[in-house]
């Protein structure tokens, strides 16, 4: 039953991880070999984010010789669960890349670092305070964002143009978008997106859009199931218009831009982080465009946040190496070239204006993209509590019933809220 699944405690759930994707990670441990220490990092990606992080751990590895940095990525959805699967088992990476959406939980698990004690090894005196901020729980640094990233809807240029559509621009409604989906799959016979149904941070910006919030500031939801209810009727209508991907398409959405509808060429956009959309261009090349996510009747829902988070494990036996490693990925400068904005805009303010000038490809879309809804956005909310990143899955999850007729979007979303209260309340 899907009531089942999320009510069960955080523990449990990562116990269940280890035994369905069983302990072949990242090899290598928390050590020293021979005169060397051994530090392992995990992050998730595409092979784009891959090949450069490569490259800037080269470059510190030619300037630290005495540390090894043993790597391992993985799209998203696989990400988040062996990541919990290494916690659950008390064999966390020595560093590890986070969402926002996982700092409360993995802060408050006991699995992450003060980085305060490393701050004669990692300097944050370059970062903006309010996005450092953002890496803080109960006032107390546990990770530092790299970059600042906001969503955005990629699409096909080429098929949208081809379909005679107003393209996506700032003040466009949920209602121009859906007309536009419409005649983009009407006049291309392609879908004109990704169905938005399945994903928890699309919801988001809807909700944020009609003035209200995913969380309160207790924690608890700030929405009803009458709300959730609107969004996914919306959504699913679209589908059974064949606006946006169909429900066999959708469920292929494994957190990787390349498996997407879009990705996959069965679609001709998308809404996710603009970082990521780096991935696309091998697919799309030149057609590649991004547009702001659509605004409600309270205005605009998209807001800038970290993109992401570095931190430290607790267990590390090398907290003084890693915090180092750290500090060279956010505020080397030859480390920021290197990256540019695969983990999107650099958030320290001398990389950042060194290297937008020098931007090139993707990553001057990217930096444009932004300036162009800068001054648009509204604040970024507070941290999702424990549980949040859990309930992203749920959240496709009982997707899926609605798309796939089992259930009516009324009764997948009161299933949602009760799993959602019950996960938080863990």
């Amino acid at each position: 039953m899907p009531g089942n699944r999320t009510t069960r405690s955080w523990a449990l759930a990562l116990t269940l991880a280890l035994s369905a994707l069983g302990t072949g990670c990242s090899g290598g441990s928390d050590q020293a070999t021979g005169d060397k220490t051994v530090l392992r990092y995990t992050w998730w990606g595409n092979p784009d984010r891959a090949e450069r992080t490569e490259k800037a751990i080269a470059l510190f590895e030619k300037q630290h010789p005495r540390i090894d940095i043993q790597t391992s990525f993985a799209g998203y959805e696989a990400y988040k669960q062996k990541l919990a699967t290494q916690a659950a088992g008390g064999d966390a990476p020595d560093v590890m890349q986070l969402d926002y959406r996982q700092i409360d939980q993995y802060a408050k698990g006991g699995i992450l670092l003060d980085l305060a004690t490393q701050s004669t090894a990692l300097n944050t005196s370059d970062i903006d305070p309010g996005l450092l901020a953002t890496g803080k729980v109960d006032d107390t640094q546990y990770a530092i964002p790299q970059g600042r990233g906001t969503e955005t809807f990629a699409y096909d240029a080429q098929q949208w143009k081809k379909a005679g559509v107003d393209l996506p621009a700032n003040g466009w409604t949920w209602d121009d978008w859906a007309n536009a989906v419409r005649t983009v799959s009407e006049r291309t016979g392609k879908p004109g997106s990704v169905d938005p149904g399945q994903s928890e941070d699309a919801f988001e910006v809807w909700l944020r859009g009609q003035g209200k919030s995913l969380y309160t500031k207790d924690g608890d939801p700030g929405f009803t199931a009458d709300d959730l209810t609107r969004f996914w009727t919306f959504t699913n209508g679209l589908r059974r218009e064949g606006a946006v991907s169909s429900a066999e398409d959708t469920t292929q959405v494994d957190g990787t831009v390349e498996n997407t509808p879009l990705g996959r060429g069965t679609a001709s956009g998308d809404f996710n982080w603009d970082a990521p959309t780096a991935g696309l261009v091998p697919i799309l090349g030149d057609k590649l465009a991004l547009g702001p996510l659509p605004a409600g009747p309270a205005g605009v829902g998209q807001y800038f946040k970290p993109s992401m988070f570095m931190a430290v494990a607790d267990s590390t036996s090398h907290p003084k190496e890693a915090a180092e490693f750290i500090d060279f990925m956010v505020n080397n400068l030859d480390a920021a070239r290197i990256l540019g904005a695969t983990r999107s805009i650099p958030v320290n303010d001398t990389a950042r204006d060194t290297v937008v000038p020098e931007l090139t490809g993707i990553d001057k879309q990217i930096a444009d993209y932004q300036q162009s809804v800068e001054g648009e956005l509204k604040p970024p909310p507070q941290a999702p509590p424990s549980g949040d990143s859990g309930l992203q899955t749920t959240f496709m999850r009982d997707y899926d019933q609605v798309s796939f007729g089992k259930l009516s979007p009324r009764e997948a979303a009161e299933n949602y809220l009760t799993e959602a209260k019950a996960e938080l309340r863990q």
